[in-house]
């Protein structure tokens, strides 16, 4: 009896010992991202045909850069581009610089290796920017800070989809009156304030709309899936920026950082007009995935 509680015993440290080896994980050395190298690529659509070519320092007016990094031991990028945080994997973004004139801006890439390390680097960055929104489009946008946007909800084709590049309207679907009411999304308030601000407020219920894995992007939580979508998820309300551009001769919103309307799709944060009234306006995006345009309906509260 006495062997067979001393071969137990043994067996039983054995185990013990295997247990807290196991439990010794190691995430390895620990190193700052070095040699931070920042490329600067100047846009503009010589052509006018809506598709952005190289052009050389400060670019022909588009305000339009992308901005490449690399560095050693890096996994991951933050670019801070006038007070917005673009955070990029791939470690390249554009960005379009809308102060009119021909301007020098800071730009901050900041390297993030493993535990999150990080290395910072700033560069100045010269961009020409000619573009003069018309007065009617930025009255009908803000109307001096007195206009809040919605989602036209009691409108068909009010949310949609359609092909990469589409020119109609919600093309492939088109959400029915009151179709997406338990999204989170018929809340949701948006404002072009005039100094420049973007102000989306989530409404009461602190939840919104948008696409799955893709809406991670916000940094909020929880949310309900149905199909390809993520719906009620939870998201506090926030200020970006906004200007207004026109490639290719089309009217365009950009939304800096994370920014977005009616429903998350990542991307570019690019809303180009589809059309436009007094108190309407459709515009469209294409998604992060490169998979679909999608469509709103706005018109004023």
């Amino acid at each position: 009896m006495k062997n067979i509680k001393y071969i137990l015993g043994i067996f039983l440290t054995l185990a013990l010992i295997t247990s807290c080896q196991e439990d010794d994980l190691s995430i390895g050395e620990l190193k700052a991202p070095s040699n931070i190298e920042i490329s600067v690529t100047y846009l503009d659509d010589i052509n006018n045909d809506g598709l952005p070519e190289e052009t050389s320092a400060p670019g022909l007016g588009s305000g339009l850069v992308k901005l490449s990094a690399t560095a050693s031991n890096a996994t991951s990028f933050h670019f801070v581009i006038q007070n917005a945080t673009k955070l990029q994997s791939s470690g390249a973004v554009e960005h379009t610089f809308t102060l009119l004139g021909n301007n020098t801006y800071a730009v901050t890439v900041i390297a993030y290796g493993t535990g999150g390390i990080s290395t910072s680097k700033t560069i100045e960055v010269e961009a020409l920017a000619l573009y003069e929104a018309p007065a009617d489009l930025k009255e009908m946008l803000h109307a001096n800070s007195t206009r809040t946007w919605k989602i036209a909800s009691e409108i068909n084709k009010h949310f949609g989809l359609g092909p990469v590049g589409g020119a109609t309207n919600s093309e492939w679907y088109g959400a029915g009156p009151g179709d997406k009411a338990d999204t989170g999304m018929y809340d949701d308030r948006y404002t072009f304030n005039v100094d420049g601000t973007f102000t989306h407020d989530v409404g009461p219920d602190g939840v919104v709309f948008g696409r799955e894995v893709l809406i991670d992007e916000l940094g909020g939580s929880g949310g309900i899936s149905n199909g390809a979508d993520i719906e009620q998820y939870l998201l506090s309300s926030y200020t970006a920026n906004w200007s207004l551009t026109a490639p290719g001769g089309v009217e365009t919103i950009n939304l800096t950082g994370t920014a977005f309307v009616g429903y998350y799709i990542g991307g570019n944060h690019k809303y180009t007009i589809h059309s436009r009234s007094a108190n309407e306006m459709i515009i469209t995006s294409t998604d992060g995935n490169g998979e679909f345009n999608w469509w709103f309906t706005l018109i004023p509260e």
